[in-house]
C-alpha cells in the first residue's frame, strides 16, 4: 500500500499535471496545424507569453493565479490575432515551409518581447512553500493540483461542448477535412482562422499560467516545452483535438513514471532525460502509425 501511495503522490499525479499542461499546448497546435496546414514554432512562447501577463496581473492586482488566468487568456489572444493578420494572414496562399519558417521568427520575437518588458530573470507566482492536503494519513496533493485538473478537465468539456455542438465548432471540422468544399459550402474561413487562433491562443495561456503556478517561469519556459508538445499533437493524430488531449496525458504521465524505481532502489531513468521520452514516442508512433492514436493528418 505504502508503494502504491508514493508511486500515486510523486509520479501518477505530478504525470496527470504535467500531462495537462502538454494537453493545452497540444490543443492548439493540432488545430493550427488542422485548418491552417502549418507546425506552429511560436505557440511554446505564446504560453509563456500567457504566464508573464498574468505574472503581472498578480502583482499589480494581488489576485491569484485562478483570478490571472482570464487577463493571461485575453492578452495573449489580442497579442495571437494581431500576429496572425501582420504575420501569417499574408502568407496563406504561400508554401508550408514558408509559413512554419515564419513561425521560428514569431517565435524569437516573442521572446524578445518577453524579455524587454519582463526581463530575464527565473519568476514565481508565489514565494514559500505550500504544504501540500492529506487525505485518508497518507494520500497528499497540492491544492494547486487539484485546481489545475479541474481547469484542465472544464477546458476539455467546453472544446468538446464548442466542436460538437456550435456553429463555428462544426465549421472548424469541416475546414479541417476539406477547406475547399467548407469555402463551396458557404463557410467563411477567415472566421474559422481566427476561432482557431482565439482558442488556440487561450488555452496555451492557461498551460503557461500551469507552468509557472507548479515551479517557475521564464523566458524561454515554453520554448523548451515545444518538443513534447509537438510529440503530443503527433501521438494523438495531427488535426484532432480529442487526439492531443488523450496524447498530452500519455506523454506526461510516461515522463514522470519512467523515473519511478521499477527495478531496483534506484530510477529506471534519470528526470534529467525525461524529454527523451517524449521524443522516442513521437519517433516510435511516426514510424508505426504516422495518423496517430485517433487517426489524424499524414502529409
Amino acid at each position: 500500500m505504502g508503494d502504491l501511495l508514493l508511486f500515486i503522490n510523486f509520479y501518477l499525479i505530478p504525470g496527470i499535471v504535467l500531462g495537462s499542461i502538454y494537453a493545452l499546448g497540444a490543443i492548439g497546435v493540432s488545430m493550427v496545424f488542422g485548418i491552417l496546414r502549418f507546425a506552429h514554432f511560436a505557440h511554446g512562447d505564446m504560453m509563456t507569453l500567457g504566464a508573464f501577463i498574468a505574472f503581472s496581473a498578480i502583482g499589480w492586482l494581488g489576485v491569484g493565479p485562478i483570478l490571472a488566468l482570464p487577463f493571461a487568456m485575453i492578452g495573449t489572444i489580442v497579442v495571437t490575432l494581431g500576429i496572425d493578420r501582420v504575420f501569417y494572414k499574408p502568407l496563406r496562399e504561400k508554401s508550408t515551409i514558408i509559413v512554419v519558417i515564419a513561425s521560428f521568427g514569431v517565435a524569437l520575437m516573442l521572446r524578445s518581447l518577453i524579455m524587454v518588458v519582463w526581463g530575464v530573470n527565473t519568476e514565481t507566482y508565489s514565494s514559500g512553500i505550500s504544504m501540500p492536503l492529506v487525505f485518508l494519513d497518507s494520500f497528499r496533493i497540492a491544492e494547486r493540483h487539484i485546481w489545475m485538473m479541474a481547469i484542465t478537465i472544464a477546458a476539455m468539456l467546453g472544446i468538446h461542448w464548442t466542436l460538437s455542438k456550435t456553429r463555428i465548432g462544426k465549421a472548424m471540422r469541416a475546414v479541417s477535412d476539406s477547406p475547399e468544399l467548407s469555402r463551396l459550402a458557404g463557410i467563411s474561413t477567415e472566421k474559422v482562422v481566427q476561432a482557431t487562433w482565439i482558442i488556440g491562443a487561450g488555452l496555451a495561456a492557461i498551460g503557461g499560467v500551469f507552468i509557472a503556478w507548479d515551479s517557475q517561469i521564464h523566458a524561454n519556459a515554453g520554448w523548451d516545452l515545444i518538443l513534447p508538445i509537438f510529440a503530443a499533437a503527433i501521438l494523438g493524430g495531427i488535426g484532432k483535438a480529442y487526439g492531443a488531449m488523450a496524447g498530452g496525458m500519455v506523454i506526461g504521465i510516461a515522463e514522470e513514471v519512467s523515473s519511478y524505481p521499477w527495478l531496483g532502489d534506484g530510477p529506471l531513468l534519470s528526470p534529467g532525460y525525461k524529454t527523451g521520452i517524449a521524443f522516442a514516442i513521437m519517433v516510435i508512433m511516426l514510424i508505426w502509425r504516422p495518423s496517430g492514436l485517433f487517426r489524424g493528418r499524414v502529409y
